[in-house]
């Protein structure tokens, strides 16, 4: 089993590598898109021409959105580029998340039925804080709850959430009961660990 770890650190190690490949490639092609639509460089241009064939069909969906929101179709490579780095993050940090979670397994499953235990305590509170970060993320979207890849999220959390937003008073327009459940869960966490003795 521990003859996985130096593959799993290479295995993420070409992964990260891929994915800031793509999104820096993404980003150069989404700005000079940006300088073509905003006039920068000449639209006539033959290099204009290349990069609007090739950049255009994947920023006609976000366009139509943008439109349809009442904003400016040349906005559209920005926000391609702030969407490409946000999912570049969630895979790079999904990628950690799920290689610390079998590095643990490894290393549970060599310390016998203790850290199996410890193992499971921390998988559970780390998808619980998980649930909790994606619940904030879709508030900030235009995903509905309901969504069937979000739906489980609201599941796991609005037990936990319910009842500390009657204790925990709004900021204004802001909801930070996310927020305060988040370190909760971690005091909760090494709160029990200790009292267990591990």
């Amino acid at each position: 089993m521990m003859a996985l770890l130096p593959f799993l650190a290479l295995f993420a190690g070409a992964v990260r590598t891929v994915v800031a490949v793509a999104v820096v490639i993404l980003a150069i092609a989404f700005l000079l898109d940006w300088l073509v639509r905003t006039r920068r460089i000449n639209p006539f241009h033959p290099m204009a021409r290349t990069i609007r064939r090739f950049v255009d069909p994947m920023l006609t969906p976000i366009e139509r959105r943008i439109v349809r929101a009442g904003g400016s179709p040349s906005s559209a490579p920005i926000w391609a580029l702030v969407g490409a780095v946000f999912i570049g993050i969630v895979i790079i940090s999904g990628l950690d998340f799920v290689l610390q979670g079998l590095v643990a397994m490894i290393f549970a499953a060599s310390s016998g039925p203790a850290g199996l235990f410890v193992m499971l305590v921390k998988l559970t509170f780390d998808v619980l804080r998980l649930a909790i970060i994606i619940v904030v993320l879709v508030s900030w979207l235009p995903i509905s709850p309901f969504s069937g890849w979000v739906r489980w999220a609201f599941a796991l959390t609005e037990p936990l959430l319910r009842p500390l937003r009657d204790i925990v008073p709004r900021l204004g327009m802001f909801d930070i009961t996310p927020i305060v459940a988040y370190f909760l869960l971690g005091i909760l966490e090494w709160a029990f660990l200790r009292m267990v003795g591990m």
